[in-house]
């Protein structure tokens, strides 16, 4: 195949004006169906999911074989341990001598692996049709004194851990990598949206952002899908999103802004037609005043910040109390639905799950979901995953009206995104019929 075109797909790349590279359609694609798929350039399983899934292909499963040498990598069988050698060897030697001194960031590990990748396989690989991972934006030239401090910090993690394995480039070409990765690198979820890893999926990084995508990413183990969401004709532009489409205008593109060095002109971006709702203020007698209306916003940001941070330190149950602290702070001005409500409390729904307390997680959840389904896109692994969340506690609580109820939305919205034959929407299909 021709590199940047796959007109036997029915896609090509182009130039997207105002917004460089892009791919776009050369026919019809129906909602649902898959326009492409795109396996990982190279991928890490995330330290905490080690055990759970197999380190090469992410297969989730009991009873996985772990490496005789550092006993902390797991794998189906011999032929993936095999296969993953090349890049575990990296990493194998060093875990044991660093002992519980081995802690390098996910996105060293990444980028550890891209390295020798590009060594082992200097040619373009299956995962580069459209685009390769040398043509990557860094946007190099946009960083502030922060993040470039940042990539310093992740350059001597790099040689702090990995020097036995690696030839290095030079510091400039390692700055530019890192900038590569930071812009570019994807984050494998699984069925609940909890983190399984990070990749590099370079053809699917060829795809222009909007906060009306009419394309949805997933992954079927290390193989990225890309979707349809909304009916896709000819010429038309094929659009992801890069973020969480849960919040307000004013927010998102700060967040484009940091992490992607743009501002969004999607349609959404525009007409700001969903923020009225997302930012939704209680009906009072006395309505709350523009200003105080500002100082809660600022407060929320704020909040969410700290609570991010927090999670690093605190122990569950302080955690909680943050949460119900700013909800009832937060409850004075906002409704329920207001997006900041939501957030934390989808954060006090996971501080739920993980201390077991599934009536908790279960009343945050109800809560939520009803807002979701109005803030977010028709079809959203967000919405998925609580009706997921949601359908999975009650029958846990031997509700199975709701639990079947809960389960079955969440298969109409993962039958679009992940595809019928995904073994998530073949696995939450059994839980219905197991009870």
């Amino acid at each position: 195949m021709r590199s940047g075109d796959n007109s036997e797909l029915g896609l090509e790349r182009f130039q997207s004006p105002g917004r460089g590279r892009g791919l776009r359609a050369l026919r019809h694609f129906a909602v649902g169906e898959l326009l492409f798929s795109c396996p990982a350039y190279t991928c890490v399983l995330t330290v905490n999911e080690r055990g759970n899934h197999c380190e090469c292909c992410f297969a989730r499963k009991e009873g996985l074989s772990k490496c005789g040498r550092c006993k902390q990598a797991f794998y189906c069988n011999v032929d993936c341990q095999k296969q993953d050698w090349p890049m575990h060897k990296l990493e194998c030697s060093a875990m044991c001598a660093f002992g519980q001194n081995w802690n390098p960031s996910e996105t060293v590990r990444l980028t550890a692996r891209i390295l020798a990748k590009q060594k082992t396989h200097p040619e373009r690989t299956d995962s580069e049709k459209l685009l390769s991972v040398k043509e990557f934006e860094s946007h190099l030239d946009k960083l502030d004194n922060e993040k470039k401090e940042l990539i310093q910090n992740d350059i001597s993690a790099l040689h702090h851990f990995y020097s036995k394995h690696m030839d290095y480039p030079d510091n400039e070409a390692l700055v530019v990598l890192f900038a590569q990765v930071n812009c570019n690198g994807f984050t494998i979820e699984d069925e609940e949206l909890s983190h399984l890893g990070s990749a590099i999926f370079p053809d699917v990084a060829l795809m222009n952002h909007s906060c009306c995508p009419n394309v949805i990413v997933t992954y079927k183990g290390i193989v990225a899908e890309v979707r349809a969401v909304q009916e896709i004709e000819p010429a038309d532009e094929i659009f992801t999103s890069y973020i969480d489409l849960l919040y307000p205008t004013e927010d998102r593109n700060d967040r484009l802004r940091d992490s992607y060095f743009f501002t969004c002109d999607c349609g959404e971006c525009i007409t700001k037609e969903k923020d009225k709702d997302k930012l939704e203020i209680r009906k009072l007698n006395e309505p709350p005043s523009a200003e105080a209306v500002r100082d809660m916003i600022k407060y929320a940001r704020n909040v969410i910040e700290e609570f991010r941070r927090a999670k690093h330190y605190k122990s569950p149950s302080e955690l909680l109390e943050v949460c119900e602290r700013s909800l009832d702070k937060m409850g004075c001005v906002f409704e329920e639905s207001n997006v900041y409500m939501l957030h934390m409390m989808y954060q006090a729904m996971g501080v739920c799950l993980y201390m077991q307390d599934w009536e908790g997680a279960l009343r945050y959840g109800q809560k939520i979901i009803k807002p979701y389904s109005k803030h977010y896109p028709l079809y959203s692994l967000n919405v998925a995953s609580m009706w997921l969340k949601l359908g999975r506690l009650y029958m846990g609580l031997e509700n199975r009206a709701a639990g079947v109820k809960a389960l079955t939305k969440a298969i109409a919205i993962m039958e679009i995104a992940h595809g019928k034959d995904h073994p998530y929407v073949i696995e939450i299909k059994k839980e219905l019929e197991a009870h």
